[in-house]
């Protein structure tokens, strides 16, 4: 899944969003740069990786599958 993330800003961020994407059970994280990310994982996985993101202070979407 490719996702799009908000409030993204400097490398500490996007060590977050890794560790945040990298706690969700079934998700792999293919790469993550500021403003973006790119994961593996299920259709049913999208809410609980939107939540994780959230919990760390991210607001993202998911723009392709």
């Amino acid at each position: 899944m490719k996702l799009l993330i908000d409030g993204m800003h400097c490398q500490a961020c996007v060590r977050r969003v890794e560790k945040a994407l990298s706690s969700v059970e079934g998700v792999k994280v293919e790469s993550v740069e500021i403003g973006s990310a790119s994961a593996m994982g299920s259709v049913s996985a999208e809410p609980a990786v939107l939540q994780a993101l959230s919990d760390a202070g991210f607001l993202a979407k998911v723009i392709s599958n």
